[in-house]
């Protein structure tokens, strides 16, 4: 906590920053969601984006390129642009989110969806209650999260159906620590920033981008566990 400001100023930032960073997460979301729905349903889209595999793995390149030039430019990127970006992003993911409804279940889908919802929503509530801070236990999840990664490439290989199930139980469990780790996290940057300047703009963004993605990785990792093939 910032302790040049009263609890007023504190609390007012918070009000201010907080509603602002959810509803451009929830609003990423519902791109997200109507892309892959849009997808779905066309099967001339399906066949654009899923039947030519370097097509397939231009989305990828495309979602990690958008991540990257956000995070590392976004102080020298408008408002505007900023935004653009980020929404690109949601509809890229959203793209490639398309092919779940191919794999799964609309309704073992529809059920990870509001379980993912409401951990999430436990987990950012103890981010922003407790007293506790959790940048150690964050920055553990953060080491378990490239050990993931690693295992998951590993095991494209492999195809081991063990590694497989253990990855993705540690996977909700390195999300579930992320979530409650990065809510904390809003409340030094909504501390830090003028929310009404083009800088606090940005940084809500950043904040929604990142609740965004644990939301969306908690989702992946729960269907994987969860979710009924079709």
């Amino acid at each position: 906590m910032n302790q040049q400001l009263s609890l007023t100023q504190q609390e007012q930032a918070l009000r201010s920053f907080l509603p602002r960073v959810y509803l451009w997460m929830f609003a990423a979301l519902l791109v997200t969601a109507a892309v892959a729905w849009t997808v779905y349903g066309s099967e001339t889209l399906r066949e654009i984006f899923f039947t030519n595999p370097w097509i397939t793995l231009g989305l990828f390149v495309a979602q990690i390129a958008l991540v990257i030039a956000l995070s590392a430019a976004i102080s020298k990127l408008s408002p505007v642009v900023a935004t653009l970006i980020f929404f690109g992003y949601a509809a890229l993911t959203g793209i490639v989110f398309s092919s779940i409804f191919l794999a799964y279940t609309q309704t073992s889908i529809a059920s990870t969806f509001v379980a993912t919802a409401g951990m999430f929503g436990v987990m950012s509530i103890i981010g922003l209650t407790t007293g506790m801070d959790l940048t150690k236990v964050g920055n553990i999840a953060f080491m378990a999260l490239i050990g993931i990664i690693i295992a998951s490439l590993i095991n494209f290989f492999l195809r081991s159906e063990a590694l497989y199930w253990v990855i993705s139980i540690v996977g909700v469990l390195v999300f579930i620590v992320l979530i409650a780790r990065d809510t904390q996290k809003l409340k030094e940057m909504a501390l830090k920033t003028d929310i009404n300047s083009e800088q606090g703009q940005k940084t809500s963004l950043m904040g929604a981008l990142i609740l965004y993605l644990d939301f969306i990785n908690l989702f992946l990792f729960l269907l994987r566990l969860f979710g009924r093939s079709r």
